[in-house]
């Protein structure tokens, strides 16, 4: 029996490719997306994305090869939203990806045709930054054209539930805690992009602060514990210490990393932590290296999302 629901909840991410159509769909979009790309310019956007698509694009399905050819993000995504919606009573429950199917126009089609008018989004960003948040919840509105009552739910680093359900991750992960030097891997930004006001490095640094004292409260007292920035591309300064430098420093230890940055499972936890830094982790030296799993479709993460929306 279908329920009756006069509101919609509406998760929203940046997306992953199932063919290589779609990862050429997803660079696509990304490098014309004013928010990533920042140039005022539409017309040499694309033409800078043109370029950098097909430069990029064959050795960037070679990854997605490795972990068979689609991203995770997608099948996850789909089970949390299933979840979500099981757990919510008089909300549908919904999704819309920012560079590949299902895109806003998609949600919003749905929305419409169920009658809805009030909608929460919540953007699976846990910081803010103009390149993750601001740019889904931008698409969003901008496709809405005024449709809709639109509630954005805040970036949600600092809530007691969440950040439970990370650590509960941590600890599933692995036992010895001490003997394990403890990585927050966050996504990297051009140091520029900062300098022009985004607050994401302060809220990672915050988040590493809160968590931080949580599992010092919960006694799992780690080697050590430190933030660290992935998937540097090009030459400019991007925020540091880059991942690989600070993989150097622990030769015949042990090392956990955590995505601190990422809520769902994607080609950036699959492929490049636990694969390519995998490899430059057995080439330091490096004498056990494990990846927390992100918290996904976990039972603690849908009692997060609960407390952070506010929906029942």
């Amino acid at each position: 029996m279908s329920k009756e629901c006069k509101k919609a909840l509406v998760l929203l991410n940046m997306g992953g490719a199932r063919t290589k159509d779609e990862l050429r769909m997803f660079l696509t979009n990304m490098f014309n997306d004013k928010n990533i790309l920042t140039i005022k310019s539409d017309f040499l956007r694309s033409l800078i994305a043109k370029f950098i698509v097909s430069r990029r694009t064959d050795s960037a399905w070679e990854n997605y090869e490795e972990i068979g050819g689609s991203s995770p993000i997608n099948p996850l995504t789909e089970k949390l939203v299933s979840k979500l919606d099981k757990n919510l009573e008089e909300v549908y429950v919904s999704q819309a990806m920012r560079y590949t199917p299902p895109f806003a126009s998609d949600c919003i089609e749905e929305l419409e045709a169920k009658g809805i008018k009030d909608v929460v989004l919540l953007p699976l960003y846990p910081q803010y930054s103009t390149t993750t948040t601001k740019s889904s919840v931008e698409d969003f509105e901008e496709v809405a054209n005024g449709k809709f009552n639109i509630e954005v739910i805040d970036p949600f680093y600092k809530n007691e539930t969440f950040n439970n359900a990370i650590v509960e991750t941590i600890k599933d992960t692995v036992n010895e805690y001490n003997e394990y030097n403890l990585i927050f891997s966050a996504h990297g930004l051009p140091q520029k992009v900062i300098d022009n006001g985004d607050p994401y490095e302060k809220h990672v640094n915050e988040h590493v602060e809160i968590l931080s004292n949580i599992l010092e409260k919960q006694g799992l007292s780690f080697k050590s514990i430190s933030l660290a920035y992935q998937s540097k591309v090009g030459p400019m300064k991007w925020l540091e210490p880059a991942l690989d430098k600070e993989l150097e420093k622990y030769k015949d230890q042990k090392v956990l990393i955590y995505p601190i940055a990422f809520i769902v499972d994607n080609s950036e936890t699959d492929f490049e932590l636990s694969i390519e830094y995998k490899e430059e982790a057995d080439k330091i030296g490096i004498a056990d290296y494990k990846v927390c799993k992100c918290v996904n479709d976990d039972d603690n993460f849908i009692e997060a999302i609960k407390d952070i929306t506010k929906l029942s």
